[in-house]
């Protein structure tokens, strides 16, 4: 009989959290006064609901300083140009087709370098993921390579690469890559390993693994490097895009900088900064909708 009793206590489940055994405790307590009255309200821990386009508050904010400032005299223009003079200074740009010419060349290098760097960094952080082998070769290899920005590469690049459009496009996929690599592999490596086990007593193959264990378990990580991903690949075309460069919007700043023209170079900021904002609303909707089965603070 005692050898009975100490199987059932060695087999029995581990006790539940005490986090779940408070809350348990809170709503039988709470159902159990009945009629006797409401209770003490229950405190929100969430953020609470989405505002309606609510990051735009923080960059229409900024503007609405700058306004501000310059309309009081706070800022002086001829060093920071007014919000209504870069308006007209852009309206300027797109009549005589100077700003879509140069956008049309930035986005084409924005875009190779960074599905270029998607594609290899994905590939790099699978393969280091799911093998001891990968993980060996190549993780230490992208850990030295994230502590050397792409742009210090740049030197290199030119001589190997020259100055042509390869090189710009490289130095995106570069700073690309890192960021891909970087959160997909975290994320592979962190999948609970009881999945895994789960996965091996169910007898899946390799495909149904990868299908249902790996791909669901890595999308999150994906997300945020991609999302990080965007941004670096308009980092890097700033600066490549300032070396023997015909067009681009990098190069239309770095013209307007010899004649200290501050309107034009603000123009290039302000359509960096607004591609970039659509870019990653974009890669947060797709987020969205690919990851709906996850409940997260959000939203």
């Amino acid at each position: 009989m005692t050898d009975v009793t100490t199987q059932v206590r060695d087999t029995a489940p581990p006790p539940t959290e005490p986090l779940v055994t408070d809350a348990r405790a809170e709503l039988a307590r709470e159902k159990g006064k009945g009629t006797a009255g409401p209770g003490p309200r229950r405190r929100r821990l969430s953020p609470g609901k989405l505002f309606p386009y609510g990051r735009l508050v923080g960059p229409l904010l900024l503007i609405g300083i700058w306004a501000a400032g310059t309309g009081l005299g706070l800022l002086d223009t001829r060093i920071l140009s007014a919000p209504w003079t870069v308006v007209r200074t852009a309206g300027d740009l797109i009549s005589d087709g100077r700003l879509q010419n140069n956008l049309l060349v930035s986005l084409q290098r924005a875009g190779l370098g960074l599905g270029l760097g998607v594609v290899v960094g994905t590939a790099l952080a699978i393969a280091a993921g799911l093998s001891r082998v990968g993980e060996a070769t190549i993780d230490g290899a992208m850990q030295v390579k994230r502590a050397i920005p792409s742009l210090a590469l740049l030197p290199l690049l030119i001589l190997w690469l020259g100055i042509g459009e390869g090189m710009k496009v490289i130095t995106v996929a570069l700073g690309v890559m890192v960021q891909v690599y970087i959160n997909t592999y975290a994320s592979l490596t962190s999948i609970d390993k009881r999945y895994v086990e789960l996965a091996e007593s169910l007898g899946l193959s390799r495909a149904q693994f990868i299908r249902k264990v790996v791909v669901p378990g890595a999308l999150p990580g994906f997300f945020v490097g991609l999302r990080l991903a965007v941004t670096a690949s308009w980092l890097g075309l700033i600066v490549v895009e300032q070396v023997n460069a015909t067009a681009g919007i990098g190069y239309m700043m770095f013209q307007a900088q010899q004649y200290a023209q501050t309107d034009i170079i603000l123009v290039g900021l302000l359509v960096y900064g607004i591609f970039g904002f659509a870019s990653d609303a974009l890669v947060r909707a797709v987020e969205r909708r690919v990851l709906s089965w996850r409940r997260t603070l959000a939203g």
